[in-house]
């Protein structure tokens, strides 16, 4: 209970506005900065407690446009690796936070990084306070952190935590580099294609309209394709962007078909073999990083049920990890799920048997992670000249609807 007005006080503080101040200091040195207060006063009253004559206050403008400010899980993995290279030179936490919060050049972020700096400065665990920011700090992170704390190797923690996350990203990116690049492909297609039928198209049909004669059927197809697109085109360019709406807020709100859709990707030719892959590496990854952590194994395959990415996993994970809390050793609740390769249900239980399960656990995912780098180059070396051919069919039939009747009319002359 004696933690609420300590969380209050904390979030009441991060919603104070910035104030940038100058001043000069007892040396009559000119001094300049920035302080979060309710209003100019107390940002005054604050500099003169510090020793410094406050010349000027004023209020910090907002920024117009705050595209590129979020945080995303890069900057966390940047933060990581910061804090925990400071923490290996011997500088303290409150110290390295102070640090890499102001030299963070985003907004948000050098606020959440000062923010948890307050909340150390306090009394409160470095855990404790990731743990009050859990959208940017998850259960696998905080863990860490805990273990670190209590054992005394905060430092060596942080490591793994950081280079987990550097792997974990670097995995993501592989993945959406291989679904992303046919998406982008056809979308550029569809543009390509919808510009010829309602900008170029209707030209031609002018043109061919005072030739009297009868047209081809494939150049009549194209053109009634053209009065469509012209007549609907809103429809047929906003239908897309509403499905692809439609899609995403449907994966995001119903369980039900984010469960379905996550079994049906499993199912895809290619796409399904490197989303299995992908989420081998991450099982392995997750685990290996947690249980060499310190976190007991029962407690680590929670955090590694949601680290996997696939709704299929998660719930092959947590009914492993219920038959691991009675007494049964990994490796058998593995092979029952039916959805891990014998190599790694292999290398588990030969890492159960050494006492080194974290460290085959590693290697494991050493190898996914390059199996994964290898799929995604074999996929986009077998997709693209595939969607490139599709691309010149699409622009060679429109081109060559176009010229049949102008052949027609040569060869008729």
């Amino acid at each position: 209970m004696a933690t609420q007005p300590k969380l209050a006080k904390t979030k009441k503080k991060e919603e104070e506005p910035t104030f940038k101040w100058e001043g000069t200091d007892k040396r009559g040195v000119r001094v300049k900065g920035e302080l979060r207060g309710a209003n100019q006063n107390m940002i005054k009253a604050e500099l003169r407690r510090q020793g410094i004559l406050p010349l000027h206050v004023r209020k910090k403008a907002k920024p117009l446009f705050t595209f590129g400010d979020n945080i995303v899980p890069k900057d966390i993995m940047l933060f990581s690796r910061q804090l925990c290279t400071m923490l290996g030179s011997g500088i303290a936490v409150v110290q390295a936070l102070d640090m890499v919060g102001h030299s963070n050049r985003k907004t948000k972020v050098k606020e959440l990084i000062l923010s948890i700096k307050a909340d150390v400065e306090s009394g409160t665990a470095l855990s404790k306070a990731f743990s009050k920011h859990h959208i940017y700090f998850n259960d696998l992170y905080c863990s860490l952190v805990h273990a670190g704390e209590e054992a005394g190797v905060l430092e060596d923690l942080l490591d793994k935590v950081a280079t987990y996350l550097e792997k974990t990203e670097a995995l993501k990116a592989k993945v959406k580099k291989a679904l992303t690049y046919p998406a982008i492909v056809l979308v550029f297609a569809f543009v390509v294609t919808a510009i010829l039928l309602i900008f170029v198209i209707p030209t031609f049909d002018d043109l061919f309209k005072g030739f009297g004669a009868e047209l081809p059927a494939l150049t009549r197809m194209v053109i009634d394709i053209s009065q469509v697109f012209q007549k609907y085109w809103w429809a047929i360019i906003g239908g897309p962007v509403v499905a692809i709406v439609g899609f995403v807020e449907a994966r995001r709100r119903s369980r039900t078909f984010y469960q379905w859709l996550d079994r049906m990707v499993l199912k895809l030719p290619l796409i399904g073999d490197l989303v299995a892959t992908s989420a081998n590496a991450r099982f392995a990854r997750t685990l290996s990083t947690l249980f060499n952590g310190g976190v007991p194994l029962v407690d680590a395959m929670l955090s590694v049920a949601g680290a996997t990415g696939n709704y299929v996993y998660e719930k092959a994970v947590l009914d492993m990890r219920e038959a691991v809390s009675i007494g049964q050793q990994l490796n058998f609740a593995m092979r029952q799920s039916s959805l891990f390769p014998d190599m790694v249900v292999q290398m588990v239980a030969i890492g159960e048997e050494a006492g080194s399960l974290g460290d085959m656990l590693a290697k494991v995912a050493d190898f996914y992670e390059a199996e994964v780098d290898q799929k995604v180059d074999t996929l986009t070396t077998m997709i693209e000249p595939l969607l490139m051919a599709f691309l010149a069919g699409i622009v060679g039939t429109l081109v060559v609807s176009m010229y049949l009747p102008i052949f027609k009319l040569a060869a008729a002359v």
